[in-house]
């Protein structure tokens, strides 16, 4: 289990998380909902360890990874799927997949069969460059890729931005099946409310930095989460 307790962070003096805390649970999906800039990514960046929080505490799996870098959390495996996908468009489909191996140790450095049943668009493209691939192809790439290194934590920012509806009910899916395999939490950052109540068991709501309202989805008022997602 993830557990974020009361954490506050600050860009220079801005303060952006205001006592923040949530939990996210293996084989269940956390979803992280609000209008943009109210500190949904930001939250991510302190659970990946991409940004230091001023104050609070992180708990995975029962250990304290507040001040752990975000190579040492990656070693426990969280895994971050960035918003705008980050892909390393000169590298070919497989080497962007090696890209974890670093993490793993040296007998586990192959690609999963099972990448490969999730995608098998990625399959039939492993010596193309990530660059080539559509914006749904390369959004496979990223999840896959951290997938690579068999995560505890799946951190996904967005995964639909950009993407064209057929795409995006694809990768619902997926995500779906992650959380049925039972093998990892999943912390879901979404502004597409349908998209994010379909596949939630649980939702935070930030607004200006802060949380607003949280709990299971079949216990919350719907339109007044809708209100504090609509533009």
């Amino acid at each position: 289990m993830l557990r974020v307790k009361d954490i506050r962070l600050h860009y220079g003096a801005a303060i952006a998380l205001r006592g923040v805390s949530l939990e996210a649970r293996v084989g269940q999906i956390t979803c992280l909902l609000g209008r943009n800039g109210v500190g949904k990514t930001t939250v991510l960046r302190a659970v990946t360890g991409m940004h230091a929080v001023s104050s609070g505490r992180i708990e995975w799996e029962g250990e304290d990874i507040t001040c752990l870098p975000a190579y040492e959390r990656a070693r426990r495996g969280i895994a971050t799927v960035p918003q705008g996908r980050d892909i390393f468009p000169l590298l070919t489909v497989r080497e962007n997949l090696e890209t974890g191996f670093g993490l793993l140790p040296r007998g586990q450095r192959k690609i999963p069969d099972a990448i490969f049943e999730t995608f098998p668009v990625l399959a039939q493209m492993l010596n193309r460059q990530g660059g080539d691939l559509s914006g749904g192809q390369q959004q496979q790439l990223a999840i896959a890729r951290a997938l690579v290194i068999r995560p505890r934590l799946l951190v996904l920012d967005e995964p639909t931005e950009g993407i064209q509806p057929s795409i995006i009910k694809d990768i619902g899916k997926v995500i779906d099946r992650l959380r049925e395999s039972g093998e990892m939490a999943i912390l879901l950052v979404e502004q597409y409310f349908e998209f994010a109540f379909a596949l939630a068991q649980s939702v935070i709501v930030l607004d200006r930095g802060q949380v607003v309202a949280s709990g299971p989805t079949e216990t919350l008022d719907v339109d007044a989460i809708r209100s504090h997602v609509a533009i």
